[in-house]
């Protein structure tokens, strides 16, 4: 039986550059208007999955938090004003994006607590069993090798690590599947042609979203590189999900 190969779903037709390379320049172009656009795509409905991630983190009480593909940094943010943690990272691949996020830190005066690195999810820069728990808030479909980049997330982890992933699935129950449908194929894009700088980019984003292997094949990825305990929860029917793991 032949094994079907996933599709790699990148912005750019650019045949001599990565997944990663064309990722970090898509995301460097679309940084200053990332926000506002996400906020219309979602209708506003993203701030309260983040909520439900930000609470999910808070009830284990971590001293360390890495929030991974932490784009202007809201996540990052919202975890520093939720919980206790004494140090938070704030990571990802585009200095653009990071950018934002610098500025957003310094005015919520959060200096002292938070640090934004610049760096790859598939290659972090950070000792082993060194972090009590690490969020990624629609990033994971981004990664160039998605197995290597869980595992590394694995790595980085302290034994009894929480991991908890906000990611885009597909709604799967009528009418909201069809509703799905329309509004990914042809408002997202359309949205992003009429006001983003990147008229690729949203196109690029709703693929990435659609050909992600959500729900329970998403779950067995995650057993798949050793963790435990996974589970997940839908968000307004299924257009988006959360995903939790024990180290």
């Amino acid at each position: 039986m032949t094994r079907k190969v996933a599709q790699v779903v990148k912005p750019y037709k650019e045949e001599n550059s990565s997944k990663k390379e064309q990722v970090t320049k898509m995301f460097d172009t679309i940084s200053g208007e990332y926000d506002g656009l996400n906020r219309m795509i979602s209708l506003g409905l993203d701030q309260k999955w983040r909520a439900n991630v930000v609470e999910m983190i808070a009830a284990t009480n971590p001293d360390t938090i890495m929030d991974i593909a932490t784009g202007t940094g809201d996540l990052v943010i919202q975890m520093a004003q939720k919980t206790t943690a004494s140090k938070l990272i704030g990571l990802d691949i585009s200095s653009g994006m990071l950018e934002v996020g610098k500025t957003k830190v310094t005015q919520e005066k959060l200096d002292d607590r938070i640090e934004m690195v610049l760096g790859d999810s598939e290659n972090l820069p950070f000792e082993e069993n060194t972090i009590d728990a690490i969020t990624v808030s629609y990033g994971v479909r981004n990664f160039e090798d998605l197995e290597k980049g869980l595992s590394e997330i694995r790595r980085v982890l302290k034994p009894k690590g929480i991991l908890v992933i906000l990611e885009t699935s597909v709604p799967t129950k009528f009418p909201f599947k069809q509703g799905y449908y329309v509004f990914s194929k042809l408002v997202v894009p359309t949205i992003g042609k009429l006001f983003s700088k990147d008229k690729t980019a949203y196109a690029y984003l709703q693929e990435s979203a659609s050909s992600f292997p959500y729900g329970e094949r998403f779950n067995n990825i995650l057993k798949k590189v050793g963790f435990n305990d996974v589970e997940h929860t839908l968000q307004f029917h299924g257009a988006s999900t959360i995903y939790k793991a024990v180290k």
